[in-house]
């Protein structure tokens, strides 16, 4: 995933902008991978913004609507949500201005979600919080050292901490959220056909990538298949098909399938009694 993501930033971006990539060795949180920017980041205006969130609008909307505040410290991007418990959760005392941050609560005091954007200007003291959580050994939700929790101790230094509004967005850090985002965004494009269809049923919205071979089956509806697939005697539906994957006569709903991953099922020899059920 690490060579993914350099690779892909490069290829996309790498005429408009200049990479410093910066590794975390090992999980501990969203806090600590910011933590490990510091000789890069500290003293500068940032960006912040997690890998696992797809938005609507883009990064220009955030800034625009970061310089649109009475000159904050930092700002975040919040949408209402019905379920508040699985995101950071901002509290507000007056207007745009947050009160109190807390991550995951079991109890959460505001519908308020934290959608994965912020924006920092004072990032000395985003950095001095960050490094007293480490230092300390304070960790918050999971056992980990959180963002929000570095950003609640910002409010606490009386640091002046916003919120602007993100429209669209689509949490993509579980599977079923993955699948959903996945869903939502095809119904917005157009199905496109596979490079080779033999006797293949597309039920749309489909995406294929480039040179994908689909033969004896039926994909759709809401299925992605990336580049080089081959998907052969299946069934697939609601699902992710990743780049290189193959597919030999299986029958998947709502699964994400890897890059390079072969999938396929075997002849079966049952023995069913009277009134069973088997499900495979």
């Amino acid at each position: 995933m690490q060579d993914q993501i350099v690779e892909y930033a490069e290829e996309s971006f790498g005429d408009e902008f200049t990479f410093q990539f910066v590794e975390q060795e090992s999980a501990e949180g969203l806090g600590h991978s910011i933590y490990q920017t510091e000789e890069v980041v500290r003293g500068e205006p940032a960006l912040i913004a997690l890998g696992d969130m797809l938005f609507e609008n883009g990064y220009g909307t955030f800034l625009d609507a970061h310089d649109s505040l009475d000159d904050p410290d930092a700002s975040i991007g919040v949408k209402t949500v019905d379920e508040p418990q699985h995101y950071g959760v901002a509290e507000l005392s007056e207007g745009s201005r947050v009160e109190r941050l807390v991550e995951k609560p079991d109890n959460p005091q505001s519908n308020y979600a934290i959608s994965g954007v912020y924006i920092v200007e004072n990032t000395d003291l985003l950095f001095d919080t960050l490094n007293h959580l480490v230092e300390n050994d304070i960790r918050g939700a999971g056992g980990e050292y959180q963002l929000t929790d570095a950003l609640q101790r910002m409010i606490e230094s009386d640091a002046r901490i916003d919120v602007f509004e993100v429209e669209d967005w689509y949490d993509c850090g579980r599977p079923e959220t993955l699948l959903e985002a996945n869903r939502v965004l095809l119904a917005k494009g157009e199905t496109n056909a596979a490079d080779s269809l033999d006797n293949a049923v597309v039920v749309p919205p489909v995406d294929f990538g480039d040179n994908v071979v689909v033969e004896e089956g039926i994909v759709g509806p809401n299925v992605s298949v990336d580049d080089n697939a081959r998907i052969t005697d299946s069934i697939v539906r609601n699902s992710i098909v990743g780049e290189n994957a193959t597919l030999e006569s299986v029958n998947l709903e709502g699964s994400i399938v890897g890059d390079g991953a072969t999938v396929r099922s075997e002849a079966n020899q049952l023995n069913v009694g009277d009134n069973s059920t088997i499900e495979l």
